[in-house]
């Protein structure tokens, strides 16, 4: 499968249990891909460039929480997950996220 067409199946899975799509990260060859292919599947989010394909994705959590989840994008499922509680300052939570990214990228280099 295409990596595009992982893409847009993973984004139609989350979007079908209630994820919202928050960021999208792209290497610079699925960049390019995109780009060629005139595709609009990001839902208007420009694609960040990045070491590994990967969504942001996030939904309401229980008790007033925000749940993100990070999903790899390939053939093997992977996804990092946490939650935020409401009134956690952004710049905690972005600190958060970006470890999540690490975590993941250093996945995705051993896989």
């Amino acid at each position: 499968m295409h990596q595009l067409e992982h893409f847009t199946e993973i984004i139609a899975a989350y979007s079908r249990h209630g994820w919202e799509l928050r960021r999208v990260l792209m290497c610079a060859e699925t960049r390019l891909a995109l780009a060629s292919s005139g595709s609009e599947l990001c839902e208007g989010l420009a694609p960040e460039e990045s070491k590994v394909d990967a969504l942001w994705f996030a939904r309401a959590s229980h008790a007033g929480r925000e749940a993100w989840e990070l999903r790899l994008v390939g053939e093997t499922p992977y996804a990092l997950f946490e939650t935020f509680e409401a009134d956690e300052d952004e710049e905690e939570r972005e600190d958060v996220r970006r470890e999540m990214l690490a975590r993941l990228e250093e996945y995705a280099a051993r896989s």
